[in-house]
């Protein structure tokens, strides 16, 4: 088997040259997408951006234009969401308030035909998998939105889905929910080893979610790559200026330099590359926010909390930058 074969072999859900655009212009032109079996694929990006579009093509609510959709390597585009090997999750849980938890658990699988039996065995399963046992008998309104959203996962993880499709499940949660929740769906999905299409347009659930983050911009693919490599290594400024905090100055000939905070260094015994005026000093913990005027240009620097001990407001400072990123007139990373 060539290496390319085998790859191919790995590829669960393929989108090849889709194209999906609505009376208004909105929508996605030219995708391409392979997800691996096993793998988190985030598709990331503000409204508006594309992002839920792929998604609901995948599960069959919507059409496209033209292109094709394979999930184990068969045509889908064409079928109805009901005969697709795909089972979504909404931000709005889409639980009936009227049938308690088994019930609604129990739902999809007696529409199959599912034995008895084997429905009240799964579903036992799957509610010690997602630590919800003993709530059978509730119904959704008992439960807190953590709980509602565990039982639409369990729900849609019942139907054995080929790829489990996620869209923005967790914004109506709390913070502090929120993150339980990302954990939580990484427990399961390892354990299981499903393959999963999320959407967020939170960049911090998609670096701690995601084995891959496809970043999106006005119905385009801007970079695919791991998280480490979308944020140390963005290909264009849009990437740049979306994945975590960057600093923009203007470089030569219509270039822009772009740089981390946490690479922003204020030390005088290095030679400088420039100085700036401290004006804000804001300490986070194990690190300090610094706000630096440079001329007209004013510029963030994360500074570990004890190298910050001894810095001022209206100090003078010079600054040195350990990485930089330089980007061309047209946004694209300058090599």
């Amino acid at each position: 088997m060539t290496e390319q074969t085998a790859q191919n072999a790995n590829v669960k859900l393929r989108i090849s040259n889709m194209t999906k655009r609505y009376s208004n212009g909105d929508g996605v032109s030219d995708i391409d997408l392979d997800v691996r079996e096993g793998e988190i694929v985030t598709l990331l990006g503000p409204s508006g951006c594309g992002k839920s579009t792929i998604l609901r093509t995948i599960g069959g609510f919507i059409g496209v234009d033209k292109g094709e959709i394979l999930i184990d390597g068969k045509p889908v585009q064409n079928l109805p969401p009901e005969k697709r090997p795909t089972a979504m999750v909404f931000q709005s849980y889409n639980l009936w308030p009227h049938m308690t938890i088994f019930d609604n658990l129990a739902f999809g699988l007696q529409i199959k035909k599912v034995p008895k039996k084997e429905i009240a065995a799964r579903i036992d399963k799957m509610l010690h998998l997602v630590h919800m046992e003993g709530h059978e008998k509730k119904y959704p309104t008992q439960l807190s939105g953590g709980q509602q959203q565990r039982i639409a996962i369990a729900r849609a993880l019942l139907l054995e889905p080929s790829v489990l499709l996620l869209d923005e499940p967790f914004s109506a949660l709390d913070a502090k929910i929120r993150a339980q929740m990302r954990e939580e769906l990484k427990r399961i999905q390892q354990a299981l080893k499903i393959t999963v299409v999320f959407v967020t347009h939170d960049q911090e659930e998609a670096m701690a979610l995601s084995d891959r983050i496809v970043v999106m911009n006005k119905g385009v693919i801007e970079q695919i790559g791991g998280p480490t490599e979308i944020y140390d290594c963005p290909k264009t400024r849009y990437v740049a200026s979306f994945i975590g905090e960057m600093n923009f100055l203007p470089g030569a000939n219509g270039t822009e330099i772009a740089v981390r905070p946490e690479d922003v260094w204020l030390d005088d015994a290095m030679e400088p590359e420039m100085s700036a005026v401290i004006r804000t000093i804001m300490p986070l913990g194990h690190y300090t926010k610094v706000g630096l005027e440079m001329g007209e240009h004013f510029l963030r620097a994360y500074v570990p909390k004890t190298d910050a001990a001894g810095l001022r407001v209206n100090d003078s400072v010079a600054l040195t930058f350990h990485k930089k990123y330089v980007y061309n007139q047209n946004g694209g990373l300058q090599q």
